[in-house]
């Protein structure tokens, strides 16, 4: 839309905060109109009962996954394509363990949608975090918090922290490691949702990540499109979208991990905010590694479009009708 083009990065003409929309019949949007009326109530009712009492219980990681493919398989998510970038097809078997996430690696995750967190959960049984754009330090949260996340508002900053009190429970990504050495850990740098089509810039979060970590670089991509939420609060069109169609295909791509064994990551408490010191060269090389690792994975291109604009942007959609 045209009068949009201001959010468009200019370098690369993609437009990262853009809804999908996928064109229906008539006679589709009967069938589909009679999927979602079925699924629906199946849906909420093994999600309240997953989160309000599953989720509490001490079961173990199987059991766990095994609930959350069946919330992934009432929508028809089933066809998941997973393939390790540099490694020939029909030969995952043969990989080391090391070569996927793995417990004390972390997880970099492209995000497009709630469905990124429930299928990370599934697979890894990870540990997710938050990130904000500007500092290191990131927040634990739960994976309801993490599907939410997808569709909650942009977060300009990190909240506001008093000297010797800590509300939010910011700290370093090394910290949630080294608490959760039996877990993989989950970051989504670019901070927000986008429609899939572009790389935001990334958060520092990840330099905070131990020099030995693993960060394997993880990019998430759908067919249909129109689930992925680079629009906060759109709640009944994703769930229309996903719960509507006969299926879903998640295609996953894993490059290879990448470390900051060669940066001076020594401050725990690093802070890259007003007055700081910012990232040096060479810490700026391992979020560009990352970054162009999920680029190429997901056969798109970074942007140079930040927090601000998707905020800006969500403000005129939002004045526009959301048309």
């Amino acid at each position: 839309m045209e009068k949009y083009t201001q959010y468009r990065d200019r370098s690369t003409g993609i437009s990262p905060f853009m809804p999908h929309k996928t064109p229906t019949s008539t006679t589709s949007l009967i069938l589909h109109a009679f999927i979602f009326a079925f699924r629906l109530p199946l849906f909420l009712f093994y999600s309240a009962v997953y989160f309000l009492l599953l989720t509490h219980l001490p079961l173990p990681v199987f059991a766990r996954k095994l609930l959350l493919w069946g919330l992934l398989g009432i929508p028809g998510i089933w066809w998941v394509d997973l393939q390790l970038d540099g490694v020939k097809r029909g030969s995952l078997s043969q990989q080391p363990p090391n070569r996927v996430p793995h417990p004390g690696s972390v997880i970099a995750a492209q995000f497009t949608s709630p469905v990124d967190a429930i299928y990370l959960a599934a697979i890894f049984d990870p540990v997710f975090t938050v990130s904000y754009p500007g500092t290191t330090k990131v927040r634990q949260v739960s994976l309801l918090s993490a599907i939410l996340l997808a569709l909650g508002p942009v977060l300009l900053h990190a909240p506001h922290t008093s000297a010797g009190h800590n509300p939010h429970k910011l700290v370093s990504l090394r910290r949630v490691v080294e608490q959760n050495r039996h877990r993989a850990v989950v970051v989504f740098p670019e901070c927000s949702t986008t429609n899939g089509k572009g790389i935001l810039p990334f958060s520092p979060s990840l330099l905070s990540a131990p020099q030995d970590a693993p960060i394997f670089p993880v990019s998430l991509r759908y067919t249909p499109q129109d689930i992925t939420t680079p629009v906060p609060g759109a709640y009944f069109s994703f769930l229309w979208n996903l719960l509507s169609r006969p299926t879903h295909l998640i295609r996953v791509r894993i490059a290879e991990a990448v470390t900051n064994r060669d940066i001076n990551s020594d401050d725990d408490d690093d802070y890259f905010g007003a007055g700081e010191e910012k990232p040096t060269p060479e810490q700026y090389r391992v979020l560009d590694r990352v970054g162009e690792a999920l680029a190429r994975l997901g056969r798109n291109k970074r942007v140079g479009l930040t927090l601000k604009d998707k905020a800006a942007f969500i403000e005129a959609w939002s004045k526009n009708g959301k048309r």
